[in-house]
């Protein structure tokens, strides 16, 4: 993979978001589990971007990141 990785944390909503590209309305939105939504590019399906919820508890716990 070529592309570079931007991490943004929203303390205020605890996600950590995992960008290969700036998000966009086109995308769709599924949840992979564990409270992890993925936006995949709607051409090819391929995961674009990563939200991962509850980031700070994850941290303190035993939950997977």
């Amino acid at each position: 993979m070529d592309k570079n990785l931007m991490f943004r944390y929203d303390k205020v909503g605890d996600i950590l978001y995992i960008d290969t590209c700036s998000p966009y309305a086109e995308q769709e939105s599924e949840e992979i589990g564990n409270e992890v939504i993925a936006r995949l590019n709607p051409a090819s399906g391929a995961i674009e971007n990563l939200e991962i919820l509850f980031f700070s508890k994850r941290l303190a716990s035993d939950m997977p990141l």
